[in-house]
């Protein structure tokens, strides 16, 4: 247009405070502008984590984000949740890392750009969908052969809810085991925070025989803990704990905790690019890389008590063994060894007296 229609274009939408209306957009048939995620949580740290990945891409690619949450995994709450979540224009993100956001990607109808973030696929289910994942079944045994690594005869599990039947994770920790020929224990079922996890784990910190423990997430690793210690069993020396997720929190625990490094808000932007490449027609785009699982090792995680003991060296009295006198520190219940004869000794041939005049005359 000409300079002069624009400058009346521009102070007639700057007189009237002109605000462009994503939804009448829409109705005149214009391009998908705003997602919405559908998700039954926005607490746990990996639905939160990936909702601001989400929220991150959105922003930087000019579009409009809004969230529904689904209450419940009833039909009638799913459908409902689907069915507002569902705009003219819009398009939607599903978390379906449980049993609501499961029921809510099977009830989105088919004609609706949609892309998901879900579990590992059991097979090749995915296939062919826009779906995006971190490979946590396979994190899972990692995590499981490397306590097995450190010498424990078998490790137990603290499960979080799964989304359908057994969840990857389970499903890891079961193979890991299976592999090394070792019987695999009955998963202990816990929930998503510290408290369902210290209660999961009272019957484990009973159990003497109990020295490893693989948790669903760090919330479960940090109750299975404090179960432990209120046991009066030590992390790691008597049980090594490690968790899943890698959440802010962990590094700062003491022990600090030994955990599986997911990256949800890396993989929030994946599951927007992936969305957004569908919506060019390049559903076949490379788009950016997905996150891969990592074992971080830290504090919380090391041999059993049996191998540890047997490992530790001789060695003679260091500064820390003594006391302020300078004499070795004994351990309580042990009788000190008799000291061997000194010069000073009544077997010296020279009596106490006789050395106390010695030193006045000195």
């Amino acid at each position: 247009m000409r300079a002069s229609t624009r400058e009346a274009v521009l102070e007639t939408i700057a007189r009237l405070d002109f605000r462009p209306n994503r939804a009448a957009r829409a109705l005149a048939g214009g391009p998908i502008q705003s997602v919405t995620v559908l998700t039954s949580n926005t607490r746990q740290y990996g639905f939160a984590a990936a909702l601001e990945g989400i929220e991150e891409a959105t922003r930087t690619a000019g579009f409009a984000l809004g969230v529904r949450v689904v209450e419940s995994g009833t039909q009638a709450a799913v459908r409902d949740a689907v069915e507002r979540a569902i705009e003219p224009a819009g398009a939607l993100i599903v978390i379906a890392y449980d049993q609501p956001g499961i029921a809510a990607l099977n009830e989105v109808p088919p004609d609706v750009p949609m892309a998901a973030m879900v579990e590992t696929p059991s097979g090749d289910e995915a296939t062919g969908k826009p779906w995006v994942w971190i490979d946590d079944r396979e994190a899972a045994r990692d995590a499981t052969r490397y306590l097995l690594g450190l010498g424990h005869k078998t490790v137990q599990y603290v499960s979080i809810p799964a989304s359908s039947g057994s969840g990857q994770r389970m499903l890891g920790w079961r193979s890991a085991l299976e592999e090394a020929g070792i019987a695999v224990p009955k998963a202990v079922q816990g929930g998503w925070d510290p408290r369902s996890g210290n209660e999961a784990a009272q019957r484990l910190a009973k159990d003497s025989r109990v020295t490893a423990v693989l948790c669903g997430n760090d919330e479960l690793a940090i109750g299975v803990m404090s179960a432990m210690h209120q046991a009066g069993r030590r992390i790691p020396d008597d049980v090594s704990v490690v968790g899943f997720d890698d959440t802010p929190l962990s590094a700062f625990y003491i022990p600090a905790l030994t955990t599986v490094r997911l990256d949800f808000e890396a993989l929030g932007k994946v599951c927007f690019a992936k969305l957004l490449s569908s919506l060019e027609g390049d559903s076949q785009g490379d788009g950016p890389p997905w996150p891969q699982a990592e074992l971080v090792i830290r504090e919380s995680a090391g041999p059993p008590p049996l191998a540890r003991r047997a490992s530790a060296p001789l060695r003679a009295p260091g500064r820390a063994d003594l006391s302020n006198s300078g004499r070795p520190q004994r351990t309580p219940g042990t009788r000190s060894p008799a000291p061997a004869p000194s010069a000073a000794s009544p077997e010296s041939g020279q009596s106490k007296q006789d050395r106390r005049r010695k030193e006045y005359r000195d």
